[in-house]
């Protein structure tokens, strides 16, 4: 799963993205549209958990989850209907899993605003009624094809019909379809449609560096908008997060303390993208290496055992579960055992954020 990097030109959106997957790409110009193509990146995502259990199965290696970030160029007033290459851009969106919208909360004379103003509000509604004509556009065009489909034996495509009348009722009252509760069956033909609304979404309040926690009334602002569509927004000084990222470990830790932060804010910020994702980890501990793997929230032991390999969904016996309060209560995988507090699990079992776990395959 992925997410795309998105706003207006010029909020830093690229700035962040190097620091975030720490490419030594050079730094966009400040000008709009200076991303045509999106650049694509890994990014870890810090685990505290895995320090934790390696102080007690010291392995060769540790392996943070990871998730995949797009740079998307910048979004202007009118992309729905083609401007500043707005339909390219909203088709890169689409291919995405997840949104993290950054919003400009600073002032800087030497850095153009699009709108000639900073206004994070006006921003967000900005993108978020870019995204909803661009959904309008794209179900008017599906719409009387997908009813010509319905009209003969196809259910699918008659629930396909419902669920694009439900939408459009929904965005004709300018609201975005994250907002709209759909079935299991109508959030699979949603997924399918790749409505641009549907998906989840994280703000990024990009700060100055005299505003680190995020306290201007501008970030405020944020939150509150975000609150109210259900949203989390993460305060990130990305010309700060720039700079640390740079820097070998020593250094690096000498300027986190400086500005006052216990850890750089792109590993919250890693880690709320993860949640919006809908992700979670578990994790395998051997003397070879600690590893954090990722599944969906919901996902089933035989599901997080093929994320290792596909053979191994198909060959699932059970799993051996234990929690990392028991490795760090009995100190051992053999004591766990022991205290009969290593749990046996079959291929009904959903998997918990956290679960340390062995698979018993069929080979």
């Amino acid at each position: 799963m992925e997410a795309g990097i998105v706003g207006l030109p010029n909020v830093g959106k690229s700035t962040l993205f190097n620091a975030l997957t720490q490419s030594k790409a050079a730094q966009s110009a400040n000008y709009p549209f200076c991303t045509i193509e999106p650049n694509e990146g890994m990014v870890s995502v810090p685990d505290g958990r895995l320090q934790r259990i390696t102080q007690f199965i010291p392995p060769q290696k540790v392996i943070p989850a990871a998730l995949k970030l797009v740079d998307i160029a910048g979004i202007v007033k009118g992309a729905s209907e083609g401007q500043g290459l707005g339909n390219k851009f909203l088709s890169h969106i689409r291919e995405v899993d997840a949104i993290l919208q950054v919003v400009r909360c600073f002032e800087d004379p030497d850095v153009i605003h699009v709108a000639g103003k900073v206004d994070p509000l006006s921003d967000m509604e900005t993108i978020e009624i870019e995204l909803m004509l661009a959904d309008i556009q794209h179900l008017d065009n599906l719409l009387p094809k997908t009813e010509r489909a319905a009209k003969g034996a196809d259910k699918e495509a008659k629930l396909k019909v419902d669920v694009m009348k439900k939408c459009l009722d929904h965005l004709g009252e300018q609201r975005p379809l994250r907002t709209l509760a759909f079935d299991e069956a109508e959030k699979k033909a949603v997924r399918e449609l790749g409505l641009l609304t549907a998906k989840p979404i994280l703000y990024v309040a990009n700060v100055d560096e005299t505003d680190i926690e995020g306290k201007s009334p501008l970030v405020q602002a944020v939150r509150n908008a975000a609150t109210k569509a259900g949203a989390e927004v993460v305060p990130v000084c990305a010309k700060l997060e720039a700079e640390i990222a740079e820097l070998d470990e020593a250094d690096r830790a000498e300027m986190l303390a400086g500005a006052g932060l216990e850890e750089p804010s792109l590993a919250i910020l890693a880690r709320a993208a993860y949640r919006t994702l809908g992700l979670q980890s578990y994790f395998t501990a051997g003397e070879k290496e600690v590893r954090a793997w990722t599944v969906p929230a919901g996902a089933t032991a035989p599901q997080a055992a093929g994320v290792i390999h596909t053979d191994f969904e198909k060959g699932f016996i059970r799993a051996e579960i234990y929690a990392l309060e028991d490795l760090e209560h009995y100190k051992s995988e053999k004591e766990i055992r022991a205290a009969g507090k290593l749990r046996v699990e079959g291929k009904e079992y959903v998997m918990r954020d956290g679960d340390i776990c062995h698979f018993l395959i069929n080979k």
